[in-house]
């Protein structure tokens, strides 16, 4: 069987693409590549358009099975080949968009999805929303980014305790640290005084030293979906006077000023508080990353939804339990042994590619206090409970291997391939209408 994969950002655009939309989607791809060579040929195009169907007929010529995964969301997943086309694509809203809208017929992604005749995604969550739109029984599995294998290696040479203790990261790039910084200098505009930071300046290397109680969270701080602000203010009220505890935001973006300067605005305005907040925006080599996940205690997310969430799953497949809350893509591997679970309530909302803002869907919001009493919970059991926090961190490794592992990944997309061959789907080979 030949395999061929695709997605929009690739290995030589990713670093001017952080950040930009579906830019995680090339990540999903390399996490999926050594999986989906145990299952056949594999082949990376950067041109679907001029490539896929000549490959695909190569194959026919020689009766050789042929599939194009397209890691997009449906919207911008091509329906015009030849080659059965699937979407490999993340969700974390309650319905799929089922009207196309911005005169692009796509954006009905019943549409592209009937034409496809089948789909993957990475939760199911996502599953149970394709299925309510399409029918019970459309062919669709839910594969998460099977990141646990690498991780699990990781986190077994990692000491899993609950306090950092001096534990040192080299960063190139930029740096913010509240204990360091002249908050003013990030006030109202008609208010600042004192030294901001320089943009402009060339990258430079930063030593950070962590220790106490280290809450992370990695995340694109452009993506409204993340709610980052819910998480920060919490923090500063929870840990006001507590001066060991630390929230370490690890930013993914292509603009340093962009990712940085309205979180410094909410340093300046969460005024004042002990605890410690530490803003990274850079590059860390592969043994400082794994220097950041030892000083680990929690990963934290507070997200609206997520469609899979890979850092969380990254750090909790290494040991890290979780604050976070239990909805979406989380419910399949977040519960009350590997969590300090965030309550929610749902909201209307619009899906986020619909520019006439349509409310269409749910997402969830995260209950404030309900961040602050988990802060607090999770801090007492790092600090007095030890046993308690290594059985929930034993419990976030069994709980993601499960759900992402190489092997549980495998195993799903084997049994789909072959359903697939046994009732192939004849691909649409016109757009769908309108």
């Amino acid at each position: 069987m030949l395999i061929i994969i695709h997605s929009e950002t690739n290995q030589r655009t990713i670093a001017q693409n952080l950040g930009r939309s579906e830019y995680s989607y090339y990540f999903v791809l390399k996490e999926y590549r050594p999986v989906l060579e145990r299952l056949g040929r594999v082949i990376e195009v950067s041109d679907p358009q001029t490539e896929v169907d000549a490959l695909y007929l190569d194959c026919l010529s020689r009766g050789e099975d042929c599939v194009f995964l397209s890691f997009s969301p449906p919207h911008r997943t091509p329906v015009n080949f030849a080659c059965p086309t699937l979407a490999v694509f993340a969700w974390e809203f309650s319905t799929i968009p089922n009207e196309p809208f911005a005169g692009e017929p796509r954006n009905d992604w019943c549409s592209v999805l009937r034409a496809s005749g089948a789909a993957i995604t990475h939760s199911n969550y996502t599953v149970n929303a394709v299925r309510e739109a399409m029918g019970a029984d459309y062919p669709i599995v839910s594969v998460p980014a099977p990141v646990w294998d690498r991780f699990a290696a990781r986190g077994a040479q990692l000491q899993r305790q609950p306090l950092a203790r001096q534990v040192k990261l080299k960063i190139k790039g930029v740096v913010a640290d509240s204990r360091q910084l002249d908050l003013q200098a990030f006030g109202p505009v008609h208010l600042r005084t004192g030294q901001g930071i320089d943009f402009d300046a060339p990258a430079s290397e930063h030593e950070l030293v962590l220790d106490g109680v280290i809450y992370t969270s990695v995340f694109n701080p452009s993506d409204g979906r993340k709610n980052w602000e819910d998480m920060l203010s919490a923090f500063c009220v929870t840990f006001r006077d507590v001066e060991d505890a630390t929230l370490v935001f690890k930013l993914t973006h292509h603009d340093a000023e962009e990712a940085l300067a309205d979180i410094l605005h909410h340093l300046y305005k969460n005024q004042s508080y002990r605890c410690r907040i530490v803003l990274i925006y850079g590059y860390l080599a592969d043994a400082d990353y794994e220097q950041l996940v030892q000083a680990t205690s929690y990963v934290v997310n507070t997200a609206y939804g997520e469609g899979q969430c890979l850092p969380l799953m990254e750090f909790m497949s290494c040991g890290k339990p979780a604050v976070a809350p239990r909805t979406t893509a989380m419910i399949d591997y977040l519960d009350a042994d590997n969590a300090f679970i965030i309550d929610t309530t749902d909201e209307l909302t619009a899906w986020p590619h619909d520019p006439r803002r349509a409310f269409r869907t749910l997402r969830y919001i995260t209950d404030w206090a309900s961040v602050c009493r988990a802060y607090r919970a999770s801090y007492d059991v790092a600090k007095d409970d030890p046993e308690r926090y290594a059985q929930m961190s034993a419990h976030a490794v069994t709980s993601l291997q499960a759900f992402c592992s190489q092997a549980s990944a495998e195993q799903r997309l084997k049994g789909f391939f072959a359903d697939l061959f046994k009732n192939p789907v004849t691909p649409a080979l016109e757009t769908p209408d309108a």
